[in-house]
């Protein structure tokens, strides 16, 4: 995968990869956008934000190598989403089971935050990420961002126009057009779990609510 078309980010990734911090200066960066992890054809899709800088624009691969994997893999783990609860890097023995991870752009922004025309750049790829997704039933969404990102999409792709607005909330869930449900969490990045915004058992329970759906509909 390689995309040119964000200065910025091109810019950040690039200094970042070759400039490193200490902790990881004996690693080869990956220092390029960062594809989708899993398997198209899957019935959970997770929508997160963007790589980090030290994660995936290190590693190469989505969530890997960063505090907020940490989390998400564990929590993968428990309900039977991934074989381990850890991800290092891209040759770690990690698989995951019916999920797609993926995310709203594909580069690491400065300071974490993507600019609209980025996410607006970037938009095509999670849009033909979707419509080959074509076994989804359930979406994930880490972080305003990604929620909003999605149901724009939503709207387009599905013709979805809801009564009312949808307002994120951490274990929102809404049932879409189309039998799938939009399940909404706060992002697990250290801002929010440090603070205690998010706790383990918050995020537990979001990853334990699909688990229940996909097994009610097996």
């Amino acid at each position: 995968m390689e995309c040119r078309r964000c200065p910025r980010l091109v810019e950040w990734r690039e200094r970042v990869a070759r400039e490193k911090v200490r902790r990881y200066v004996n690693d080869v960066y990956w220092g390029r956008p960062v594809p989708a992890f899993g398997r198209p054809e899957s019935a959970l899709i997770i929508i997160g934000l963007a790589p980090a800088a030290h994660g995936g624009n290190r590693t190469g691969r989505i969530f890997t190598g960063d505090r907020s994997g940490d989390w998400l893999f564990e929590a993968l783990h428990r309900f039977g989403f991934a074989n381990q609860a850890i991800s290092v890097n891209k040759d770690d023995g990690l698989t995951v089971h019916d999920v797609l991870i993926t995310a709203v752009a594909r580069c690491a922004p400065p300071d974490n935050k993507p600019l609209p025309v980025e996410l607006n750049n970037c938009r095509e790829y999670l849009v033909r990420e979707l419509q080959l997704a074509t076994r989804k039933k359930i979406v994930l969404t880490l972080g305003q961002v990604a929620f909003h990102s999605f149901l724009k999409i939503w709207r387009e792709f599905a013709g979805f126009q809801p009564d009312r607005q949808l307002a994120f909330c951490h274990g929102g869930e809404w049932n879409l057009p189309g039998g799938i449900v939009l399940i909404a969490s706060y992002h697990p990045s250290q801002q929010n779990t440090q603070t205690g915004k998010l706790t383990r058992p918050m995020f537990h329970d979001v990853l334990r609510r699909a688990r229940e759906i996909l097994s009610a509909r097996s």
